[in-house]
Parts: C-alpha cells; structure tokens; sequence
C-alpha cells in the first residue's frame, strides 16, 4: 500500500525525471546529466529507504506501537533532511552548471563579434582626395601630393577613431543585451529552484 511519504517521493522523483526531459530537449546536456546521476541516486536511496522502512516495522513489532511511532518519527525527519540536503545540492550543481555554460557562450559572443567586424568605410570627401593626391603624383607635382596626403592622412586617422568608437559602442550594447538575456536564464532556474524548494516544505508538513 502506497503511503503519503511513498507519494512524495514519486512526486520529487517526477518533477526531477520531468527537468531532465525540459533539459535534453533544450540541449542542456550537462544538466541533463546532472538530473539523471541525481535520479539514480534518489531511487537508490529510496529502495534503501523502503528497505529500512520494513526493518523498523519489524522492530517496532517487538519494541511495542509507541515506541516504533517514536522511531518513525525520527526516521521521517531524517529522510525529509537528507531529501532537502540532496535537492539543495542538485540545485547548486545546477546553479553553477548554468553560470559555467553562460561564461563559456560568453567567450564564444565575444569572439565572434571580433570576427564579425569590417573594414572601415572611408568619405566620400577623403577617397576624392586620395584621388587629386594620385593624381598629383602621376604629374610629378609631389609638393602638392604631400599637401593633400598631409590633409588626407589626417583626415583618415579622424575618421578610423570614430568608426572604431561607434564599433566598440556597438560592441558594448550587445554584449550587454546577450548578457541580460543570460541573467534572465539564471533568475528563471533559481525561481524554479524555490518553487520546487517550497513545494517539499508544504509536502513534508501535510506528510508529518
């Protein structure tokens, strides 16, 4: 016969089976398998459990009904301790999975921004004056040619600055953008993570 704390522990075992399915189709598989090593060793403990369970049965027999409620009791706080021990420590392994996969796709939009970057578009005025400079140097009248390249070097140099600024600006913004997007995943883990915390707090009261 199946008892309440028997149906808490299937409802704990199911929403961990269910996170690991929402795991393996996001591609999560590093919490996949988190969840799924923390699965096999909830049943185990749980057959290990259903095991001591029967031991103090039979020892309750002998001991008499108030002394083995007495022993139940204490046996339903020690398993309720170590259950929410174990949950926390999935939830941090969790926690810190997640923080390692957002600093890695961080490096990753880092680079790939760098990557992504073109060269420069230079005025329509500085490549007319590259032109009259060419120009010039073809006629010969190099005094001339050094003049314009003096305006256009300069002029180039004013021009690189500002679209290196607007690129790092750019820069910035989405990396900023991607960053509260990811901020936004770890703050929806940890909200999951109380409400499943608080949903054993009301399980273990309504059992006790």
């Amino acid at each position: 016969m199946e008892t309440a704390e028997d149906s808490a522990v299937a409802d704990f075992l199911q929403i961990l089976e269910e996170h690991r399915k929402n795991c393996e189709r996001q591609g999560k598989y590093v919490e996949a398998e988190i969840a799924k090593n923390r699965l096999e060793e909830l049943k185990l403990h749980e057959e290990n459990r259903r095991k001591e369970a029967m031991r103090s049965r039979q020892l309750a027999e002998r001991l008499g009904v108030e002394e083995a409620h007495m022993l139940e009791y204490q046996q339903f706080n020690m398993d309720w301790d170590r259950k929410m021990g174990e949950y926390e420590q999935h939830a941090n392994e969790l926690v810190e999975a997640m923080r390692d996969r957002h600093k890695n796709e961080l490096k990753e939009f880092q680079e790939t921004l760098l990557q992504k970057q073109q060269r420069p578009k230079f005025s329509r005025e500085l490549l007319n004056l590259r032109r009259i400079q060419e120009h010039l140097a073809k006629q010969k009248d190099y005094t001339e040619a050094h003049k314009i390249k003096l305006k256009c070097d300069a002029l180039e140099a004013w021009e690189l600055e500002k679209w290196k600024n607007q690129k790092q600006q750019e820069m910035f913004q989405r990396e900023a953008k991607f960053k509260h997007q990811k901020q936004g995943e770890l703050l929806a883990l940890q909200k999951r993570i109380q409400t499943g915390r608080e949903e054993q707090k009301k399980q273990r009261e309504v059992t006790n």
